[in-house]
Order: C-alpha cells, then structure tokens, then sequence
C-alpha cells in the first residue's frame, strides 16, 4: 500500500450539539479542508488521500457548535499549493483566518497577498510532510 493509499477516516458524519453553550467568540484554532479533488487536486507525495471535508460542512459544524470563527491550517496533501486555503479566505474574510505553508522563493509580495487575505502565519511540516518542501529547519533559513 503506498502512502496515497492509506486510509483517512471522513470527518464525523452525524456531530451532536454539545451541552454547554460556546463563549461568545469562539474561535475553532486548528482545521483542515479537503476538495473536492477535481479543483483541488493532491500534491503526488501526499502520504495520504483525505475524504472531501468542505468549507459547507465545516460552516455547518461551526454553527452546530457555536464557534464564530476559525483558523485553517495547510494540510500536508496539498503541499505549498494553498489554493483552497486562499479562495476560502476569500469567501469568509469575516471569520476566517489561516496558515499557510510555502516554498524557500515566496517573495514579499505574494507574502503581503496572502496577509491581505487573512494568512497570519507559515506552516513547516517535518513530520507528516507529504508535499511539503522542506527537509529539516536548517533548510528553511
């Protein structure tokens, strides 16, 4: 089995509402989207293929939870491709924040994008690296 090939389980098809009541502000700090593939296609060394986890059902999720905002983190199948991160930030400049991850050659302009969007930081992955550039931090000077 490669590592493309490995199973991913789907987020959790029937959440519950929890029973207490979200502060005010609530912010979700840490989630990944998924797809669909079709426009936003996998890097070829992802270590994994996820289920499509989209933007509407994480909306859904928010609002059956109580959270007002969110903050997503660049999954490591997508590499530096940060496409979906930035057209969700497009779409929800609102609530929405995001991290990141990017090439050694990023220039200050396309840095400055992405702030302008709601990109507040970089994400480097030495763990789970799939498509993800870097091999060590000595490489990311």
């Amino acid at each position: 089995m490669s590592g493309s090939d490995l199973p991913c389980p789907p987020p959790d098809p029937n959440p519950r509402t929890p029973n207490f009541k979200m502060p005010k502000d609530a912010v979700d700090t840490h989630a990944h989207l998924f797809g669909p593939a079709i426009k936003y296609p996998y890097s070829r060394k992802r270590g994994y293929t996820p289920p499509d986890a989209t933007l509407a059902a994480y909306d859904a999720l928010h609002r059956m939870l109580g959270v007002d905002y969110g903050v997503l983190t660049q999954p490591s199948v997508y590499g530096t491709d940060n496409t979906l991160m930035l057209d969700v930030l497009r779409d929800r400049p609102d609530r929405l924040r995001a991290v990141v991850a990017v090439e050694k050659t990023i220039t200050d302009r396309e840095l400055e994008h992405m702030n302008a969007l709601g990109v507040r930081g970089i994400r480097i992955n030495l763990v789970d690296k799939g498509g993800m550039p870097y091999e060590s931090f000595t490489d990311v000077e």
